[in-house]
């Protein structure tokens, strides 16, 4: 897999309007159930990562731990991010997919 196009593609992502960043946002939309994949950095906190974990595993949706917040957040705009989420399935797929 390709870093580079990895990150590229969550800036696309970003700019179509389907994906959320932050700690706060992703929790609210993940209880909306309107998150189809939740990304969380290799470097977020242990009680981040575990509450985040917990939390899609109740709602049943796909996480991925991967990245570190500097480069998730570069890649969006922001300086850092310990989580997003994408809420579209073609796109999480994709997303998905370049990780295999």
């Amino acid at each position: 897999m390709n870093e580079n196009k990895f990150y590229s593609f969550l800036g696309i992502i970003k700019k179509s309007g389907n994906l959320i960043s932050g700690y706060n946002i992703c929790e609210i939309e993940i209880k909306k159930n309107k998150c189809k994949l939740i990304i969380i950095a290799e470097d977020a906190s242990l009680n981040t990562k575990r509450k985040f974990v917990e939390l899609c595993e109740k709602m049943n949706i796909k996480y991925i731990v991967y990245g570190c917040k500097r480069k998730l957040g570069i890649c969006i705009g922001k300086d850092e991010t310990s989580v997003m989420g994408i809420e579209n399935d073609d796109m999480s797929r994709v997303v998905l997919d370049m990780l295999k």
